[in-house]
């Protein structure tokens, strides 16, 4: 198996990696425009890692206008194998309090505004998303977790909903008649890029609020959302470095992101122009260049 190399996408709250060394921030050009921020590099425990916050440092960039292929591409050209995406959430469960980490293996994507393939000019390809997340990784992001002793739920559903504004009450309650566990802006279309990348994928989702449905909690807002990030982006930051001491060891011989475009791309490979394979380098170059 080649070299695996871990790939950090910080949601709300946590827009760099602390205590890590040769840190450096460097800006990486892609066929889809630039990436939400420079991606930092840096060394942990003698393992390579990449870091990239998705709304910028200073949180400059609203959800819908968050350039995910650009991100997904520019983790593909840092040789990015696995990527733990943190993500901020709201809960739509009673048990699933602010604070609470989520390891999510299902999504219900509600976003309608955003580019989600690579695949959109001449070359057509369609990858399973049947099972959107690494079950190596997120069994790894599990065991960080348990030997922090920070409150977490293996498996759960994510709905992706547009914003930036947060839900209505009638929304709310909807999600929650379809059994998901929590609401978030971030990880779609990132999750399919990721599938049609070929990078296994894995969700941490860090809950904050209770959304809007709970009778018992406040309308959601901005300064109380912060309180629990800062808390968050603290421990996110140690399950990260957890991870990246043993991510190596977890199985990853069936993950359906392995080669999966070698069963996805339906175009006639004499109708594929020079300039769309160019394009498509580092996403797809392994089954377009044969």
């Amino acid at each position: 198996m080649k070299n695996r190399k871990l790939g950090i996408i910080g949601g709300s709250g946590l827009y760099n990696m602390e205590g890590f060394q040769k840190t450096k921030w460097k800006k990486v050009k892609t066929s889809w425009g630039q990436p939400s921020d420079d991606i930092m590099t840096a060394k942990f425990k003698g393992n390579d890692i990449s870091f990239v916050p998705r709304h910028s440092r200073g949180h400059k960039i609203s959800p819908t206008n968050i350039n995910f292929r650009a991100n997904i591409d520019a983790m593909k050209q840092q040789g990015v194998t696995d990527i733990i995406s943190v993500s901020a959430v709201g809960s739509l469960k009673e048990n699933l309090s602010p604070g609470t980490f989520v390891i999510v293996d299902q999504f219900i994507d509600r976003t309608f505004s955003r580019d989600k393939t690579f695949f959109d000019e001449e070359i057509v390809a369609h990858v399973s998303m049947a099972k959107p997340t690494s079950e190596g990784l997120g069994e790894c992001c599990e065991a960080a977790l348990k030997k922090l002793n920070i409150d977490y739920q293996m498996g759960g559903t994510y709905v992706v909903m547009e914003g930036p504004q947060f839900s209505t009450l009638a929304e709310s309650n909807l999600y929650r008649s379809w059994s998901a566990d929590v609401i978030g802006m971030t990880n779609m279309p990132e999750a399919k890029l990721a599938r049609e990348a070929e990078i296994r994928y894995c969700t941490v989702a860090m809950v904050t609020d209770y959304d809007c449905w709970h009778s018992e909690h406040d309308e959601v807002d901005v300064s109380m959302v912060i309180k629990t990030l800062q808390k968050n982006a603290e421990n996110a930051q140690n399950m990260v470095k957890e991870v990246i001491k043993t991510f190596k060891d977890f199985a990853v011989d069936k993950d359906p992101a392995n080669n999966c475009l070698d069963t996805a791309i339906i175009t006639d490979p004499k109708l594929r122009t020079k300039k769309t394979i160019k394009k498509l380098e580092y996403i797809a170059g392994r089954v377009l260049k044969k």
